[in-house]
């Protein structure tokens, strides 16, 4: 069954978790004893309804106390259709960080509008980093219908702005869905109040928008993350490369290139789950053997030697920065790629990304939180990457403080 991941963003309180709580809700995918929390929780709020449908997402305290979402909440629902996983993500300017990382792992995004304010700061922000994280599609939720009497012009009006601003981003799709998470309207069900939409309701989208796979699925990477050689009395000679195949398909007897290390050979034997099979796809947790005895190690890189791929120790990336410290020029990095990591260091801060505009500015040479900047980065291993546009999971990295361990930078390579 084919699974979709989408996530919502928007500015606070435009009601990104009353919507997934909406749409769990009204398509019947919340059990009993959830339900019979929510309701206590419910009561404690001091809500009118009888049930805050924003909890089934806000999980921290914080989040409750403020009613305000703060971390990325992971939901997961099925229908006879689908399955979905669900990045609900934060509003607020000072968890941009939070959005980032919870679009960079989806395949479609849900922005909503509050229909009253229309387009805004926090909305041309998340579509912005929509496009630097490479979704193709967006959905526009135009949300809070019931608040403008459910008016149809006041929807076309900001379907236009939103249409005249997103021109430049790149994008290969954008739909509109006026919504009342509130209310219900469009959302698992059709809408009594809006009967001038003639389009398909939020559940229905989702269950029949085309899900971009793009080349991932195609272009074949595997990485290690681990060297089986056990060395036991039955086992002496034996030698394999664990791992997840991160994209495409690996197949018993083909020529492979090696990275870093510029080596060819051919694959001798694939096993999965311990048996013996002639092939593996993405996703799949593998031990790969190969011909020829070459000295690889944990974040070697196999690549078919029909398929092309860069490894460079030189980058030019778009990073996020995360860390609440501001960078420091020479500053002592790791940079991590799955299983992968080298030492590195930020040459150059090329130029700043105006999250307000997508316009490319001047760089002061500095980086705060929640920047994003255009960057050049060194690195002291040869870095094996693809365009992240063209493969996700070789195309992007975190950076780390060498001395506190800290995440401080999430990118990905142009």
């Amino acid at each position: 069954m084919e699974i979709l991941r989408f996530f919502t963003a928007g500015n606070v309180d435009d009601g990104k978790s009353t919507l997934i709580g909406r749409l769990l809700y009204d398509s019947k995918s919340v059990s009993t004893d959830i339900l019979e929390t929510l309701t206590r929780q419910s009561k404690t709020t001091g809500e009118d309804t009888e049930i805050d449908l924003a909890l089934l997402t806000d999980g921290l305290r914080a989040e409750r106390e403020q009613g305000i979402t703060i971390d990325v909440a992971y939901k997961y629902f099925t229908t006879e259709k689908r399955k979905f996983i669900i990045a609900d993500t934060p509003g607020h300017v000072q968890y941009t960080r939070n959005m980032f990382t919870g679009a960079s792992n989806t395949e479609l995004a849900i922005i909503l509008v509050d229909a009253r304010h229309g387009i805004t700061e926090q909305t041309r922000r998340h579509s912005i980093i929509s496009s630097i994280v490479g979704l193709p599609h967006i959905l526009v939720c135009i949300n809070k219908m019931d608040l403008v009497d459910y008016k149809e012009d006041v929807y076309n009006q900001i379907i236009e702005e939103y249409k005249h601003f997103s021109k430049k981003l790149g994008f290969n799709k954008v739909s509109f869905i006026p919504t009342s998470a509130f209310t219900g309207e469009n959302v698992v069900n059709k809408s009594t109040k809006m009967t001038w939409y003639q389009g398909p309701t939020l559940f229905e989208f989702l269950e029949t928008v085309e899900i971009e796979k793009g080349q991932d699925s195609t272009d074949a990477r595997f990485q290690v993350q681990y060297v089986v050689r056990p060395q036991t009395d039955d086992l002496h000679d034996y030698r394999g490369y664990a791992g997840s195949i991160l994209s495409g398909t690996f197949k018993k007897g083909d020529k492979i290139h090696i990275y870093p290390a510029d080596l060819t050979t051919s694959i001798s034997k694939i096993e999965k789950f311990e048996k013996e099979v002639n092939e593996a796809h993405s996703g799949e947790p593998v031990i790969i053997h190969l011909e020829d005895e070459i000295d690889i190690s944990r974040g070697t890189i196999f690549v078919p030697v029909q398929n092309q791929i860069q490894s460079e120790n030189t980058v030019e990336a778009v990073v996020c920065w995360m860390d609440n410290k501001s960078f420091q020029p020479g500053q002592k990095l790791l940079l991590q790629q799955n299983s992968f990591r080298t030492k590195a260091v930020i040459k150059a801060i090329d130029s700043k990304i105006n999250i307000h505009n997508y316009q490319d500015e001047e760089s002061d040479g500095s980086l705060h939180l929640n920047d994003f900047c255009k960057v050049t980065i060194k690195t002291a291993e040869p870095l094996t990457f693809d365009n992240y546009k063209s493969n996700r999971k070789t195309g992007s990295f975190i950076l780390i403080n060498e001395n506190t361990n800290n995440t401080v930078a999430a990118g990905v390579i142009e």
